[in-house]
This record gives C-alpha cells, sequence and structure tokens, in this order.
C-alpha cells in the first residue's frame, strides 16, 4: 500500500507554555477531500499552520510520500506539492488580484512564459476571477476576496490544498459556488485537498472523510454520512 500523501505522527504546538496541539496525528490520502472539524479553539488553525511549516512543533513528524520534510519550512512542503489558503484571506487590499497572483508566482519560483501560462489556467477554474481581476482587493466583496486567496494557492497547481475556513462571512449558498469548481478541479486533477471548517454541514456534503478535534488532539473519524443528525455531531463536540 502506497503511503498517505500528507502523514503529521505525533505533533505537539504550545504557546507561552501552553499545549495547543497534543501528540495530533493526521493523514492525508491521495484523491481525497478530508475534512477537519472541531470546536472553537480545538486547535484546527494551529494544525493546519504546522502541517505547513508556519508554526515550530516541539516534537513531532511530517512526511509527504513516505519522506520526512523540515517542520520548520513552508519552501519545504511547497516544493513537495502542498500550497495553503489561509484563515482570513491573507490578501492584501491595496494591491489588485493581478499583482497578489504575480507575488505567488514569484514565491512559487515560477517565471519565464510559464506564469502566464498558471494565471490563464486559474482563470479557467474560477472564471469569474476575470471581471475583477485589474481590481484592488480590498475594494472586492467577501467572496470575491475568497476566489482570490484559491487563486493565488491553486497558481503552483498543488497536489494537496489545505483552505483554512474558507467559509468565513460567506453565506451557505456562496460556499457551494465557491466550493463546486474546487470539488470539480479535485476529482478531475486527483488532488488531495484538507479543509477545515465551522461550517460543518457543507464541509460534509463535500468531503470524502471527516476527523474531529477537541482541545488539541484528534478524537475521532468517520465517513460524513456517520455525522449528519445533530446528536452525533453534538455528542463530539
Amino acid at each position: 500500500m502506497s503511503p498517505p500523501l500528507l502523514d503529521a505522527q505525533g505533533l505537539h504546538v504550545g504557546y507561552g507554555g501552553k499545549p495547543v496541539l497534543i501528540d495530533a496525528s493526521l493523514q492525508l490520502r491521495e484523491r481525497e477531500v478530508l475534512c477537519l472539524i472541531g470546536h472553537n479553539g480545538a486547535g484546527k488553525s494551529t494544525l493546519v499552520r504546522t502541517l505547513f511549516g508556519l508554526v515550530k512543533p516541539a516534537s513531532g513528524r511530517i512526511a509527504v510520500d513516505g519522506r520526512t520534510l523540515d517542520p520548520n519550512s513552508p519552501r519545504a512542503l511547497a516544493a513537495a506539492g502542498v500550497a495553503l489558503m489561509p484563515e482570513g484571506r491573507g490578501v492584501f487590499p491595496s494591491l489588485t488580484v493581478a499583482e497578489i497572483w504575480a507575488l505567488g508566482l514569484a514565491s512559487a519560483g515560477i517565471g519565464g512564459g510559464e506564469r502566464q501560462a498558471r494565471i490563464d489556467w486559474v482563470l479557467s477554474v474560477l472564471p469569474p476571477v476575470k471581471d475583477f481581476y485589474a481590481k484592488r482587493a480590498g475594494l472586492l466583496s467577501g467572496g470575491q476576496q475568497q476566489m482570490v486567496s484559491i487563486g493565488r494557492a491553486l497558481l503552483a497547481q498543488p497536489r494537496c490544498l489545505m483552505m483554512d475556513e474558507p467559509s468565513i462571512g460567506l453565506a451557505p449558498k456562496l460556499f457551494q459556488d465557491l466550493m463546486a469548481p474546487i470539488r470539480a478541479l479535485q476529482r478531475e486533477r486527483g488532488m488531495s485537498i484538507l479543509l477545515v471548517e465551522q461550517n460543518v454541514r457543507e464541509a460534509l456534503k463535500v468531503s470524502d472523510r471527516v476527523v474531529v478535534m477537541k482541545a488539541g488532539r484528534i478524537v475521532h473519524e468517520a465517513p460524513p454520512e456517520a455525522l449528519a443528525d445533530n446528536a452525533a455531531l453534538m455528542e463530539l463536540y
């Protein structure tokens, strides 16, 4: 059996002496959408940031395709095909979409004629961006800013896309419209997605598997249909 695409084992992270992740282990398989859910403060965003090398773990191991990587290097994770759409969108309000994506291309080391090819490809995945590509991000709606953030991550054509709370500030219909082309792309390219979400009902609709965090620990794993009723969810929370 081939190793999972992304494999995190025994991650311990703390801030100011207070534990935030406690022996957290997670595996993301190839070609799946894994949804990570849990109450506010459970450690979900810290786990994602740790998986991308933005937070240094006190101990633990992160591997891609069975190869252990430097847990403190976003560059190493990006080179292995991992991309992050951060919580809060992470767009620069004074820059245009074109400028934000240019920064994304530069940070991914993509240059020359390949740059325009990547931009054209992402615009084909998220065609509404064409209508505001030259506008400053600060003038865009929340849904438009989320498209910009997702598009920036997709410019690297990742094998693994981590999305931290993409539904923040969006109505359920807008979230569905946002995720539909991403889910279609995931199936088409065999991409893996780690989706962190508070909007559990909508997230379950696009997920293959669900893991639940509570107080810094992974406490449960199940198929989405097993968490379809409120009683099952409330017991885990």
